[in-house]
C-alpha cells in the first residue's frame, strides 16, 4: 500500500479538480445556451 498511496493520493485531487471545472464548464454551456436562444429570438427566428 504504500507504493500506491501516493499515486492514489494524486488521482483522487485530480479528479475532485475536474470534477469542479466540469461543473463550471456545464453551467457556462447552459449559460450561453440561453444567450443564443433570447439572441435568436430577437431576430425574430
Amino acid at each position: 500500500m504504500g507504493n500506491f498511496g501516493f499515486p492514489i493520493a494524486i488521482t483522487v485531487y485530480l479528479f475532485i479538480r475536474f470534477e469542479r471545472k466540469l461543473d463550471k464548464l456545464e453551467a457556462v454551456i447552459m449559460e450561453l445556451s440561453e444567450v443564443i436562444k433570447s439572441f435568436n429570438y430577437k431576430k425574430g427566428g
